[in-house]
């Protein structure tokens, strides 16, 4: 088998929330564009991490595996077996009932090593110490109540600031799934979002997240705002100062089209935004 290009310098987290039932994987690297690599992902299958001299085919292999019924253990143990490079791979896997598997080769650069738990493999490697992957496993263990995705870019931030990668900072990935939790219910991807070189490429990320919630995220139905009386008022009002009759209209120019539904109540989020452009 020929050797990958390296992608040095990188930790990730391979995770899933059961309850919710999504997978997902976070990764920061010393790599242009480590996003499109590292992560692999699929709704009610698992979640895996391929990095170090990565073997990209171990996405794909992997999730067939875990598709086929193989716990993380055996899949991990099946594709780095059939890999003559294992020794420069670093793996970390979750699968559909949320057991983990982390591999580090011999040949990966110090400091290297993993650690998982109920629902999580974190690993890295050429790190500062192995605080940078305790605190990914122990900030993922300290926030079961969030989203996901918020769990996984808070053990991004826990892991920068433990002292990340010994190279340093360049690019970051958030990839989500969940069965038909995407745009519109139509697709199994909540989230995918890559900062591909950036100085500070976590906090990035975060912000990027942020825009992709204001435009994606879902607001409970009881939480929405009547639009009537005073306030109705406002947003006709607001809307008219911005060239708009109806409220779906503006919405659909500003990408928010999935966070209204009739004119009958508004979206606290998308009040808020109609405030920031109309003032």
């Amino acid at each position: 088998m020929a050797r990958a290009r390296p992608i040095v310098a990188t930790y990730s987290i391979a995770a899933c929330d059961l309850a919710a039932g999504r997978w997902g994987v976070a990764v920061q690297s010393k790599f242009l564009a480590a996003g499109s690599v590292v992560p692999w992902a699929e709704p009610g299958v698992g979640a895996v991490a391929t990095q170090a001299y990565a073997n990209p085919r171990y996405g794909p292999d992997g999730l067939r595996l875990l598709r086929e019924g193989l716990p993380a253990e055996a899949v991990v143990a099946q594709l780095t077996a059939a890999d003559d490079d294992r020794e420069t791979r670093q793996l970390g896997i979750v699968d559909a009932h949320g057991r983990a598997a982390t591999f580090t080769g011999s040949g990966c650069h110090e400091w290297a090593g993993g650690r998982t738990g109920p629902c999580y493999a974190a690993q890295g490697n050429i790190l500062v110490s192995a605080e940078t992957v305790d605190a990914l496993a122990e900030t993922f263990e300290a926030t079961p109540g969030l989203p996901l995705a918020e769990r996984l870019l808070d053990c991004l931030a826990a892991a920068q600031a433990a002292g990340g990668d010994r190279r340093g900072q360049q690019a970051s990935g958030l990839l989500v799934v969940e069965r038909d939790g995407g745009y519109a219910g139509l697709s199994d991807v909540v989230v995918d979002l890559r900062v591909d070189d950036h100085p500070r490429p976590v906090e990035e990320l975060r912000r990027i997240y942020g825009l992709h919630q204001e435009i994606f995220g879902k607001t409970p139905r009881k939480e929405w705002l009547p639009l009537e009386g005073e306030l109705a008022a406002e947003v006709r009002t607001r809307l008219g100062a911005l060239g708009y009759e109806r409220l779906d209209d503006w919405a659909g120019v500003e990408n928010l089209e999935e966070r209204v539904d009739g004119e009958d109540a508004i979206d606290p989020v998308v009040l808020e935004h109609l405030r920031r452009l109309s003032t």
